[in-house]
């Protein structure tokens, strides 16, 4: 089999495509053949060094979908040749196999694509967390997107239309707010425009947002305390740096900032999770966005244009043999 190895932290030439072992499931486990892989920041901090506890060498990847080749003994949930997706792996999905613990294996619906399915389990568990469980959203409410035309912010589009909240998306190309808008966002924003601020309330009469999901709090987030309705909740979902912010902006309207990470989230969690994504994923209530499909060999390619300006949804390896 192949994989991407990262021998050494550093920037995306770390990454190289190399021949590695072959692998077989244990008894709990799924061996599935990779078709394509999700590329995440989270997997650029990864491959730089910035996550505590990655041991080198290792192969960078959350995301993925392809076929079950293997199942472990005590394995009960899929079988051989099963289309799934995977949430997770036990050593990375940047490769053309990759182990599962059963858990981490999902049905992928035949109406979606491999690379639809490697765009699902980060963007989709992080919007789901962010607004039902650390903002717990209420069908009614108003959300504003702050970056909504990445996977992510996409996703979040999705999850809070069809839950009933009135959906406000920003982006800052004239590309990626027609994409918002074609997800399903009830108005879209520039958020580069010196006047946002005043559209954003002009389109909640005055009160704000109840929610805001933030992708780049370094430079939102004194804004966002300002935009924000009384008692309204900001989820800082992505951020690049520091910034000041005054805390007596908090007390004054009772405002709440919550964080939200995607590896916090317990095995019962994200099996909440998935549970709650597979009937909109099945009916297409909820549909994965892929921007670029790049191959495998490629992956430095992809960790820069993952973090570059302009987003569109998900970049995603082709990792097929």
């Amino acid at each position: 089999m192949r994989a991407i190895r990262i021998d050494e932290f550093g920037g995306p030439e770390v990454m190289r495509l190399e021949e590695v072992a072959d692998l077989r499931p244990g008894p709990e486990e799924v061996l599935v053949r990779i078709e394509a892989a999700g590329v995440n920041p989270h997997d650029t901090y990864v491959r730089a060094g910035l996550v505590p506890g990655c041991r080198l060498p290792l192969t960078p990847g959350q995301d993925g979908a392809g076929v079950v080749e293997a199942v472990g003994s005590q394995v009960t949930g899929c079988a051989k040749g099963a289309r799934v997706y995977v949430g997770g792996s036990l050593g990375g999905t940047y490769a053309t196999h990759a182990l599962c613990h059963e858990k981490q294996v999902h049905a992928l619906p035949e109406r979606l694509s491999f690379e639809e399915g490697a765009a699902i389990h980060v963007p989709y568990a992080t919007a789901h967390r962010a607004l039902f469980r650390r903002a717990a959203a209420r069908a009614g409410e108003t959300v504003l997107v702050h970056g909504a035309s990445g996977s992510v912010g996409l996703a979040a589009v999705q999850l809070a239309r069809a839950a009933g909240l009135r959906v406000l998306g920003s982006a800052g190309s004239e590309s990626g707010r027609a994409l918002v808008a074609r997800q399903g966002a009830h108005e879209v924003l520039d958020h580069h425009a010196p006047d946002m601020a005043e559209r954003v309330r002009a389109a909640t009469g005055g009160r704000g947002p109840e929610i805001i999901l933030e992708m780049l709090a370094s430079a939102n987030l004194e804004r966002d305390l300002d935009l924000l309705a009384p008692q309204g909740r900001v989820v800082v979902i992505g951020s690049r740096g520091r910034i000041e912010i005054d805390p007596l902006q908090t007390m004054v309207g009772e405002l709440s900032i919550l964080g939200v990470g995607l590896l916090n989230a317990t095995p019962d969690e994200l099996r909440e999770v998935h549970a709650a994504l597979r009937e909109g994923l099945a009916t297409g209530a909820l549909a994965p966005v892929v921007r670029e499909v790049v191959p495998l060999a490629e992956a430095a390619r992809a960790h820069r244009l993952v973090l570059a300006p302009g987003a569109a949804g998900k970049i995603v390896l082709s990792c097929g043999l």
